[in-house]
């Protein structure tokens, strides 16, 4: 797809993946939505930064798990800038719980961790799609996880949510194809406040361990993890329905030498 003059939303779009994300969509031409849930400076902040590479964009609160404030949103990035041709599911949330503590995964924990996870994705796509179909087609990037792919992450709640979120990368490809193409990236370490704020003291221990096993010999930059998720929008038209890793190797790791 070419980008230019084209618009996107970017769900979780204050921060880290989602903030180079929908910066590097206004780079390449896009227009785009800033979406937050609660950081109204920064998604500000973010979308004037946006602007300033030549395109329009505008910040819109919503938690993506309301489908109702979800609908209204896409209906109010196709009317602003006319179109909807990309959807990045990036907004995500998670509760650092020990896998080994059943009792601490609660009701409550599974319904925020669900409802942002996977609900809120779906209903972010079912509210673009005839927004994009009206524009002649498009392209969804779900942002799920390692811990998706190898039950490993901050809680089980969140591991499931994010297997479900790449099950329904699958099937949503089916069901909206061949107008919709969607695909997603499943990041494992990524350097940010989201994993420093999750990890406390232990962040640099656990960065650390993770530097030593990836094969690349680093962990992932949240440049890194936007410019998978622009291969998927700017690259081939036969590609969807498809799950890429983006861990530098920590899966296959430790490097042999």
């Amino acid at each position: 797809m070419d980008i230019r003059g084209k618009t996107a939303v970017v769900t979780g779009a204050t921060r880290g993946v989602g903030r180079a994300t929908a910066l590097m969509l206004a780079r390449g031409g896009c227009h785009v939505l800033v979406n937050y849930s609660v950081s109204k400076a920064e998604a500000e902040e973010v979308a004037r930064e946006a602007e300033k590479l030549g395109v329009k964009a505008v910040p819109f609160q919503c938690d993506v798990h309301d489908d109702a404030k979800v609908r209204e949103m896409m209906d109010f990035a196709a009317k602003t800038f006319g179109r909807l041709d990309v959807l990045v599911n990036n907004a995500g949330t998670t509760q650092f719980i020990a896998h080994s503590n059943l009792d601490a995964v609660t009701d409550e924990v599974w319904d925020r961790i669900l409802g942002v996870n996977l609900r809120g994705s779906f209903y972010c796509v079912r509210a673009a799609r005839p927004h994009m179909e009206k524009s002649g087609g498009g392209a969804v990037v779900n942002v799920t996880s390692v811990a998706g792919v190898a039950g490993i992450g901050s809680s089980i709640p969140y591991c499931c949510s994010k297997a479900a979120l790449n099950n329904l990368t699958v099937t949503l490809a089916r069901a909206l194809g061949p107008k919709i193409r969607v695909n997603a990236v499943a990041p494992g370490f990524i350097e940010g406040e989201w994993l420093k704020q999750g990890f406390g003291e232990k962040y640099a221990l656990v960065k650390a361990a993770n530097e030593a096993r990836s094969v690349t010999g680093r962990v992932s930059q949240p440049d890194d993890i936007a410019a998978a998720i622009m291969s998927f929008i700017t690259g081939s038209e036969q590609v969807t329905g498809q799950v890429l890793t983006v861990d530098g190797g920590y899966l296959i790791g430790p490097k042999i030498s």
